[in-house]
């Protein structure tokens, strides 16, 4: 695998594997990377999966051939129909190391989000690390829209891909599932918010490179870690 170096990219880590060299970042155990660009703009719209989508491969065709990209839908305070964003808003985009060289060059572009516009800034590297717990705001399957039947087409997915750990949909404050939907052209998707217990380091790092169901880079089947707060002593 050959990786330009003139990339002015750092790899950064929050946890032990910060240890690890930059070139161990190519071995088969973790060829997956979060690339991260910080934002400049003001708003971008409250659905905007398929949008964020359709902005970047206006400056990447190749990606449109793609199954090994997830982009996260960008974070900020939902508010009127639209996310305001904040200091901490960031594009995330998970893909193998080696494919870095097509979306690097989106640093210091402006992307156009329906009426919108973002600018990236100079994105930095992150290893991919492993949680006993994994959350997915949504996740889509194709034919499953009722929550029992979607359910067990996930769990029969994490299987498929030798992950042992349990699924269940996350819930709505009132205790039900938490369905939710983007809309890509004139067309309404249906999923569920989806989290994964029970997992080993091993599972845990497939499932945040591969992700379950449809849709990745729209948003859809990328999973993070879940944060559990500590018991206060």
């Amino acid at each position: 695998m050959v990786v330009d170096c003139s990339l002015p990219t750092q790899i950064l880590s929050e946890s032990p594997l910060n240890l690890i060299k930059p070139t161990e970042v190519l071995t088969p155990q973790l060829p997956y990377i979060n690339l991260i660009f910080n934002l400049i703009g003001e708003t971008v719209p409250l659905d905007h999966g398929y949008e964020l989508f359709s902005a970047i491969a206006h400056f990447e065709p190749e990606l449109h051939k793609l199954n090994t990209v997830g982009i996260h839908t960008i974070a900020g305070i939902p508010k009127e129909g639209v996310i305001q964003l904040t200091k901490n808003s960031r594009l995330r985009i998970r893909l193998p190391v080696d494919q870095v060289r097509l979306v690097y060059p989106l640093a210091g572009k402006s992307l156009k989000i329906g009426r919108h516009t973002i600018r990236l800034g100079i994105p930095e590297i992150y290893l991919l690390e492993p949680a006993e717990r994994l959350r997915s705001r949504i996740v889509i399957i194709q034919g499953y829209q009722e929550p029992e039947s979607f359910l067990a087409a996930a769990q029969r997915q994490l299987e498929q891909l030798g992950i042992q750990g349990k699924a269940f949909i996350t819930k709505n404050t009132d205790g039900s599932p938490k369905r939710r939907s983007i809309k890509i052209k004139r067309f309404t998707v249906v999923g569920f918010g989806l989290e994964i217990i029970n997992l080993s380091n091993e599972d845990s790092l497939t499932l945040l490179r591969y992700g379950i169901g449809g849709k990745r880079k729209m948003g859809c089947g990328v999973f993070v870690p879940v944060k559990i707060k500590g018991n206060a002593s």
